[in-house]
């Protein structure tokens, strides 16, 4: 019996139709870089301390020495949570006596902001912070609604695999596009933080599902040499696009509400999306579906300016593959055998630190030296060369070299951020630019590798849970940048130290490269190093091997 890509060769690599599918199915993704990165600007925090009623009447002088200074970064700022109390500093102002002079600062008692604060308007207009006052005391709220935000994509990527396996690749892509930009819609409406933080969660819900749900569908559509282009300068450097937009927006809206609005208009207009991508072929081939998806392949056919054969499937080769529907699979198919046991614990792994490192640089964004939305742009622009590269390893290097040497660079350069002197911010800047370039080269090139690895029939879920392992990560983001605020090297050596650990596991997968894609779990590559015990369907395999010699390519180390 052929493979999908054999019966489709006639179509061509890189026809009208092609072209097409790659484009929308890019395009979907823009609104995807808006979304959790968008969280940098919606709650920045900036410069504040506590506010002074007019009502408490102090002289000029006094108002002007009420709130302690610290000590940060070798200059004096205001104590962002605490002032002076505020009775005892209208006695003395009363009494004509002069702060410093007549009295000492240090000696007087201090009380927390009972008035509220006063937030600097310099860099920010607005922002959830701003807005419900979530400083001192409710600092956790922030990066607790962050992690939110990424328990639903976790969420979400666990249940869209599996219905994506279910009820088709298409279905699913914007069932999940509508979530993100409906709530993402809803969330400009917020009245208090609980209901923002809700909302936030729905729309991770609908946020990476759809783009591992875009990222499948042009995997099975698209041919072997365009797949690898799609995977990487196609969906990843549309998502760096909108993330490059993104600073650019917040830097002329500096409202989160109307930034939050406009983000979210754009994924409005990808609902004209519907009418012209497709349902996978392959996915209704491995569904038993064969006349939709051979109406889909003569449409193609039609679009490309090719006559097709006037039968795709040959009745036999048709009734031997109704003879063979395939059979409903679940999750726990991942863990059936001992190779693909150990390939799906891998792959977590390697999604979940990488996710890490991802998100966790994305996010420090704000507490880099420098204008914040100039890093923001940096930061997103760094991901283009990263895709590139990663574009031109796929192409010529195996694998695991491929993603091993990325995440070697990406973890080794965090690790020297410590070594930069205090004078040179700008250094320690690029620094973190360059593992950022590693972590995302890194993080274009696991899709491609972990689609390969897994077969057809549990493809869409292997590359669900292995997101879903990328969301636990990415919950722990927001926590790393956290332990910034007691030690500003501490997230850069650990995400560093982790990304190397990881490079080392890399090296244990299976290589893919060369191989065609496997359809069934008896044709995944087995895991390097391990013995395998082969299933009695693999035996039949291997003495068919001269008369299905793909099968048996598929099936070698």
């Amino acid at each position: 019996m052929r493979d999908y890509e054999e019966v489709t060769a006639f179509l061509g690599e890189w026809g009208p139709f092609q072209r097409l599918i790659f484009f929308l199915l890019s395009a979907s993704i823009i609104p995807n870089g808006f979304n959790g990165i968008s969280f940098v600007f919606l709650a920045g925090i900036p410069e504040h301390h506590c506010r002074i009623p007019g009502a408490a009447n102090l002289s000029s002088a006094w108002r002007n020495h009420s709130i302690p200074l610290l000590q940060r970064d070798g200059r004096e700022v205001p104590d962002s949570c605490h002032r002076y109390r505020l009775a005892a500093v209208a006695n003395f102002s009363a009494l004509g006596l002069e702060p410093g002079r007549d009295v000492d600062l240090g000696q007087l008692e201090q009380e927390s902001c009972l008035d509220g604060w006063e937030f600097s308007q310099d860099v920010f207009l607005s922002t959830i912070v701003t807005e419900w006052n979530l400083v001192c005391k409710d600092d956790w709220k922030t990066p607790l609604s962050m992690s939110l935000f990424f328990v639903g994509v976790l969420v979400g990527s666990f249940v869209s695999g599996q219905l994506s396996d279910r009820f088709g690749r298409k279905n699913v892509l914007f069932v999940t596009m509508a979530m993100q930009t409906g709530f993402s819609l809803l969330q400009v409406f917020s009245k208090n933080f609980e209901m923002f933080t809700v909302l936030f969660v729905l729309v991770g819900m609908g946020q990476i599902s759809n783009y591992v749900a875009a990222f499948v569908l042009g995997t099975e559509i698209l041919g072997k040499s365009v797949r690898i282009i799609f995977a990487t300068l196609g969906v990843c450097i549309f998502f760096a696009f909108g993330f490059m937009l993104l600073p650019l927006l917040a830097y002329f809206i500096r409202d989160w509400r109307m930034l939050l609005l406009a983000l979210t208009l754009p994924g409005v207009l990808c609902a004209a999306l519907w009418w012209f991508i497709p349902e996978s072929p392959r996915w209704l081939i491995s569904q038993g579906r064969f006349e939709e998806a051979e109406v889909i392949i003569r449409k193609a056919a039609k679009m490309n300016g090719i006559v097709a054969p006037s039968t795709i499937f040959d009745p036999s080769e048709f009734q031997d593959l109704s003879s063979k529907k395939q059979q409903s699979h679940h999750i726990l198919d991942l863990l059936r055998t001992r190779n693909i046991r150990i390939v799906t614990i891998m792959c977590i792994i390697l999604w979940m630190t990488i996710s890490v490192g991802y998100f966790g640089l994305s996010l420090d964004t704000p507490n880099l030296y420098g204008d914040i939305y100039v890093n923001g742009f940096l930061s997103a622009v760094v991901e283009v060369p990263a895709y590139i590269l990663a574009w031109l390893l796929l192409q010529y290097v195996p694998r695991r070299y491929s993603l091993a040497t990325a995440l070697f660079l990406g973890g080794s350069v965090l690790l020297f951020v410590q070594l930069v002197p205090p004078d040179l911010n700008y250094l320690a800047t690029v620094l973190v630019m360059v593992g950022k370039f590693g972590i995302t080269a890194a993080f274009s090139m696991v899709y491609v590798y972990t689609a390969e690895l897994y077969p057809t029939v549990v493809r869409n879920m292997g590359v669900g849970v292995s997101s879903t392992a990328s969301r636990l990560g990415s919950i722990l983001s927001p926590y790393f940048v956290y332990l910034g605020a007691y030690d500003r090297f501490l997230p850069y050596i650990l995400m560093g130290s982790l990304t190397i650990l990881t490079a080392i596991l890399t090296l244990f997968l299976p290589e893919s490269f060369g191989t065609p894609l496997p359809d069934t779990i008896d044709q995944m590559l087995r895991v390097k190093g391990l013995k395998h015990r082969q299933t009695p369907s693999l035996t039949r395999m291997l003495k068919d091997g001269e008369e299905s010699p793909t099968i048996l390519k598929a099936t070698a180390f």
